[in-house]
């Protein structure tokens, strides 16, 4: 199995999230990250699935997402040819001691403090999962208290947006 990173461009209503999560829930596949938010266009959210799965039923349900009636559009995010990113917060113990040493990290991955405790620090990353696991790895001797991470995101490279071309396929009305 390979991971595939799936934008779907759906309408804003209320269980076109549980549809599309049900698809993949039917064929059995975990989907290993999901998120979802609004676009540049009112009435219009972007799903990011990451799933592991094969080619041939990855283009099955494809095909079947692609009939739901809320979903406008679906594309497969090439790595290459596309930018995506995670974004990851962890509480790690830092006393007196080690704050310094901790705080060369978090600067060494490009991190942000965004709380100070006394005892510990929570710290704000964002890159691609290889990226946060280094990150996890460096702050381990620390003593990691909690990690919180988001599901990964993506757009295309290039000027286009998927809700444009979206919008120019669609039939005219009027």
């Amino acid at each position: 199995m390979t991971r595939h990173t799936l934008a779907v461009l759906v309408e804003n209503k209320p269980g076109v999230l549980t549809r599309v999560a049900g698809l993949f829930a039917r064929r059995a596949f975990n989907i290993h990250s999901l998120a979802v938010g609004p676009t540049e266009h009112e009435g219009f959210s972007r799903v990011t699935v990451v799933v592991d799965v094969d080619e041939q039923p990855l283009e099955q349900v494809t095909k079947q997402l692609n009939k739901l009636v809320n979903v406008i559009k679906i594309i497969e995010l090439d790595p290459v040819a596309s930018v995506q990113r995670e974004l990851m917060l962890v509480k790690v113990r830092a006393d007196v001691a080690t704050r310094t040493s901790v705080l060369q990290v978090v600067e060494l991955f490009r991190a942000h403090v965004v709380d100070l405790q006394p005892d510990a620090l929570t710290i704000e990353a964002t890159g691609n999962p290889d990226k946060l696991a280094a990150l996890l790895a460096a702050l381990e001797p620390f003593g990691v208290r909690e990690i919180v991470k988001s599901g990964a995101i993506g757009i295309a490279r290039g000027s286009r947006s998927m809700t444009e071309r979206a919008l120019e396929r669609a039939p005219r009305t009027a």
